[in-house]
C-alpha cells in the first residue's frame, strides 16, 4: 500500500474517533451541543472521517481496477497536506466559533476552501488515472 494511502486512513479513522467522541459527550451533556459544535461533529464524522477514507481507498482502488498507475504522485501527496491542513484548519475554526470566540468564520472559509481545493486535485487525478480505462 502507497504510503500517501496510509497517511490518509491513519486520518480517516482518527477524526472518525475524535468525531464520536463528540458525539458521545453530547449524549452526556447535551447542552454542550449548541449549534457550531454540531457542525464541528459532523465536519470531523463527513469530512474528516469519510472524505479521508475516500480519498485513501480511492487512491489505492482506483488505478487497480483501471490498469493504470496513479496519474501524478506529486498531487496525491499535495492534496493529502492541503486535505489536512483544510481538515484541521476547520475544526479548529468550528471550535473558535463553538466558543463564540470572533475570527471563527474567516478560519473557516480559508480553511474550507483549501479542502475544496484538495477536493478537486482528487478528482482530476482520479479522472486522469481512469481515463481510457
Amino acid at each position: 500500500m502507497d504510503k500517501e494511502v496510509v497517511w490518509f486512513i491513519r486520518q480517516s479513522v482518527t477524526y472518525f474517533l475524535l468525531g464520536t467522541l463528540l458525539g458521545v459527550i453530547f449524549l452526556f451533556f447535551p447542552d454542550a451541543a449548541s449549534q457550531d459544535r454540531i457542525s464541528l461533529h459532523v465536519h470531523m464524522n463527513l469530512v474528516g472521517w469519510m472524505s479521508m477514507m475516500i480519498f485513501g481507498v480511492g487512491y489505492h482502488i482506483l488505478p487497480r481496477f483501471s490498469g493504470r498507475p496513479i496519474f501524478s504522485r506529486k498531487m496525491m501527496t499535495v492534496q493529502f497536506w492541503l486535505a489536512s491542513a483544510g481538515m484541521f484548519g476547520m475544526t479548529a475554526g468550528w471550535l473558535i466559533r463553538g466558543f463564540a470566540v470572533p475570527g471563527g468564520n474567516g478560519i473557516l472559509l480559508v480553511f474550507g476552501t483549501l479542502m475544496y481545493v484538495s477536493i478537486i486535485l482528487f478528482v482530476y487525478n482520479m479522472l486522469r488515472t481512469v481515463k481510457g480505462a
